[in-house]
């Protein structure tokens, strides 16, 4: 008992310091997880072989991962994305796995083990790459969305490729594998059967774990539901995870397999939400405890016996699947910075790869120097990740330059209205406006989105708005109207201050990212200005207060009275805002917003009895 709790001590104190010094320098919170194992293994010594079994367990994580991602993918949304899963993301994984393969098979191995070394580099690091691209932004370009759906296919093809792994050891060993995660033959239903006979029972598993999710567990969880006790969710969800791997094991398929499958038939459950918020502290947990007995068990006698080797093999990898997801990335049709953040951002390795070694290594599919061979390339090559997303950065960068270096487009015209960037804010803005019979001269400096525009027959001119002499040349000594519509919100405090400077008579609506921007856009001259989310933020609260009982007249009274009131306050908070000043250090801003918010709630109670009183009365019975 004392041993468990200094191992877990230890594990949990590395996590806790590695995991967010990671996370602060950019790296990730995979690669914290792998570091603090190194850390407490190989260098410092302090955990030793008990990391073994408590990879056994950590592998749980896994499989809760797996469970949780099919809870994601409902079978209409799969479908739907057929043809780019497919396509893109099913060559990546057939490119890069025959090539790898080829190479690997010069170097000596047997096809067998070569099909298997190429089956595990074909995966990427889905960690890394999805939490790159959230904090970089990058999630909704076409480089971030085509990385996605590449991902995804990786995830999904895990699955067979964990079925398929044993088949290789069968001929590549001469011991018959274990069918189970494990390596147990204690529990196991096909001991003595015919081949049909585990043919049955492997496709009855399956069936059973289909039917079971779609018709059982909805009365099952209605009954939880009674009990009113959050744990027991809890209990339930772990009791469906740890159940279907079991089953999986002593059929000798892999438990992710099954809890994958449940998880896709559990998607259209309208209890999937309490599943995911169940599960998701243990698959964190459980995910991360694994990423640290791999980098604990990683043999660094290796890497230093051949580190030139190890270095090479590392390189060879990420600048061949870099090469084959470059030729992807023009075969799609992908350019400029979306195409080198494809190419550089899953040139990696990833984590599955070493949930796939472990597997290989248990199933006798590889030995155990070519696995901890394996494992250094992956970890290495994750380790290189962050230095591929800063050279996505210098390349996006000098493209950019590129781009903002070509000649801006010649105006041929001058519209009473100017529009300063086409994002959705402005796309919505100048379809609004034609519908209703005016037309605006559009500006953005951002090619592709010009380009979309003009293939479907928008008028729009190429140019950075905040130059003065493009926005002369579009008539901003004549104009009536400026809509400042920038994604950049610095430049688009620029682009209002100068307008205003030179044209004091001239109506601006700018857009605004949030409260402080507002104030910024306020002291720069702006005439009205619209926060992003506002308007849609407002039509939400009406509709809830109108489903909590309110009449379609008193919600919007309401929703008019907070409008109102939000205007008044803005303007009087603007004066008392302080540039470079937080707001909750401004403590003549705090004390007045705070005066605000008990204004509020009486002017809404006020308004709500008024309306009351006001509201015409249900006609008399028989009137």
């Amino acid at each position: 008992m004392e041993n468990f709790l200094l191992q877990a001590t230890i594990y949990l104190s590395a996590m806790l310091l590695a995991v967010p010094l990671a996370a602060r320098l950019g790296l990730g919170s995979v690669l914290g997880y792998l570091l603090a194992g190194i850390a407490i293994g190989p260098v410092l010594g302090l955990v030793g072989s008990e990391t073994r079994d408590l990879q056994h367990f950590a592998e749980l994580g896994v499989v809760i991962m797996l469970f949780l991602i099919g809870l994601e993918l409902e079978p209409r949304t799969l479908w739907d994305m057929r043809h780019r899963l497919l396509g893109m993301g099913g060559l990546q994984i057939s490119l890069t796995t025959g090539v790898v393969m080829a190479g690997t098979m010069q170097l000596g191995l047997d096809w067998q083990t070569a099909l298997a070394v190429g089956l595990i580099f074909a995966l990427s690091s889905t960690a890394i790459v999805l939490q790159t691209l959230s904090e970089k932004g990058l999630i909704r370009t076409g480089g971030g969305r085509a990385s996605f759906s590449v991902l995804l296919t990786q995830d999904i093809a895990v699955i067979p490729m964990l079925a398929f792994l044993p088949l290789l050891a069968v001929q590549a060993a001469p011991e018959p594998p274990s069918g189970n995660a494990g390596g147990e033959h204690a529990l196991s239903l096909l001991e003595g059967l015919p081949g049909w006979g585990v043919t049955l029972v492997t496709l009855g598993a399956v069936a059973g774990i289909i039917l079971v999710g779609h018709f059982m567990t909805r009365p099952l969880f209605h009954f939880i539901h009674g009990a009113r006790l959050r744990e027991m969710f809890t209990a339930v969800a772990l009791m469906i995870v740890v159940s279907i791997a079991v089953l999986m094991i002593v059929v000798g398929l892999s438990p992710a397999l099954g809890t994958f499958l449940a998880g896709v038939v559990l998607a259209n459950s309208e209890f999937r939400h309490d599943l995911e918020a169940s599960l998701e502290p243990f698959k964190g947990l459980l995910l991360g405890l694994f990423f640290m007995t791999v980098g604990a068990g990683i043999d660094f006698a290796v890497l230093f016996a051949n580190p030139a080797t190890i270095a090479g093999l590392t390189m060879a990898l990420m600048i061949s699947k870099g090469l084959i997801l470059y030729l992807l990335a023009t075969l799609f049709k992908l350019r400029g910075g979306n195409r080198w953040l494809f190419t550089l951002g899953l040139a990696q390795a990833g984590e599955f790869g070493f949930v796939l070694v472990s597997f290989s290594l248990k199933t006798r599919v590889l030995t155990e120097g070519l696995g901890q061979t394996l494992l250094l390339v992956i970890a290495l090559s994750m380790l290189l990740t962050p230095l591929f997303f800063i050279l996505h950065d210098w390349l996006s960068h000098r493209l950019k330059e590129t781009a903002e270096a070509r000649e801006a487009d010649q105006i041929d015209e001058q519209q009473p209205i100017i529009i300063a960037g086409m994002g959705r804010f402005g796309q919505v803005v100048n379809r609004m406006l034609q519908m209703s019979g005016f037309r605006a001269t559009v500006l953005d400096h951002d090619l592709p989105t010009i380009e979309l525009m003009r293939r479907f027959g928008f008028k729009a001119f190429f140019g950075d708005p905040t130059r003065p002499e493009l926005l002369h040349a579009a008539g901003l000594a004549q104009a009536r109207v400026l809509v400042a519509a920038l994604d950049d919100k610095d430049a688009n405090t620029r682009l209002v201050r100068y307008a205003r400077r030179e044209r004091p008579d001239l109506h601006i609506v700018a857009r605004a990212y949030d409260r402080v921007n507002v104030y910024e856009l306020y002291r720069a001259g702006a005439d009205d200005i619209v926060r992003e989310m506002f308007d849609s933020s407002l039509r939400a609260g009406r509709y809830v207060l109108e489903n909590m009982g309110l009449t379609d007249f008193e919600a919007n009274e309401m929703e008019t009275a907070f409008y109102k009131h939000d205007r008044q306050v803005l303007r009087e908070l603007a004066e008392l805002w302080k540039p470079g000043v937080p707001l909750d250090q401004n403590e003549a801003y705090v004390r007045r917003a705070r005066q605000f918010n008990k204004e509020l709630e009486t002017a809404l109670a006020t308004r709500a009895a008024k309306t009351e009183q006001d509201a015409p009365a249900d006609d008399p019975e028989g009137a």
